[in-house]
């Protein structure tokens, strides 16, 4: 099955995206009533990784990658509204600190990936926020001391991969808890990602939108940040 969906510029040229999600239960029927069909790369920044960089591989070797990826699924925050849709303006990979070594907190060493990796698209009508990767799921006291508006388990080792294809990435995160202290039920999570399957569709349709009447260009859509260009691959 083919999982590159398509939309269209003002001019009619086609922008061709790979739409990949962390886990089947966050795909409702919102996203498939639009055609949706993602990628299912796993939860966690390793699987995530790995799985990537081998979908691109493969699709690279076929002569069929797309234009843009687009990351989305759920997150947690304490600060932003409940059920609501973000998009990511940058990420950072909250596991990783080196900082002992003289390294700066969220860069792994010898890397030429900064810490905050930033992302220039911008969808009109979806609020922005930076959003924080890593491998645990986030408590009270944890929120204490995360240095982003919202974390989730996927998005910076998603880019990571993407940068070396040379592909830009947007992330959309809905917000399914944070509010509230977890009490070891996966209902916690999951009874909120009907809502947020129905908000996640609404953002994509905004993409669509915003690119067939010229508000998001083709070409601005698919230039990676200047401080990321150099992550390509050969």
């Amino acid at each position: 099955m083919d999982k590159i969906l398509t939309f269209y510029d003002e001019n009619k040229a086609p922008v061709r995206i790979l739409v990949v999600m962390a886990a089947d239960a966050e795909y409702g029927d919102a996203l498939k009533a639009m055609g949706i069909t993602p990628e299912i790369i796993g939860v966690g920044p390793i699987n995530a990784a790995m799985n990537m960089v081998s979908i691109l591989k493969d699709l690279s070797a076929a002569g069929t990658l797309p234009n843009l990826i687009a990351n989305i699924g759920s997150g947690g925050s304490r600060d932003l509204r409940h059920k609501e849709v973000y998009q990511a303006s940058a990420l950072t990979y909250r596991d990783m600190d080196a900082s002992p070594f003289g390294f700066e907190k969220g860069h792994t060493p010898f890397s030429d990936l900064p810490a905050r990796l930033p992302i220039d698209i911008r969808i009109p009508g979806v609020e922005t926020a930076t959003v924080s990767t890593g491998g645990h799921v986030m408590t009270s006291a944890l929120y204490d001391v995360l240095e982003a508006d919202a974390a989730e388990m996927e998005a910076y080792a998603v880019y990571s991969a993407c940068l070396a294809f040379g592909l830009p990435m947007i992330k959309l995160v809905g917000i399914s808890d944070g509010h509230e202290e977890l009490t070891g039920k996966l209902e916690a999570w999951t009874d909120y990602l009907a809502d947020i399957d129905v908000k996640l569709a609404q953002a994509m349709g905004k993409l669509e939108q915003a690119l067939a009447e010229g508000a998001l260009s083709r070409d601005s859509l698919l230039t990676l940040p200047e401080t990321l260009r150099h992550r390509q691959a050969a």
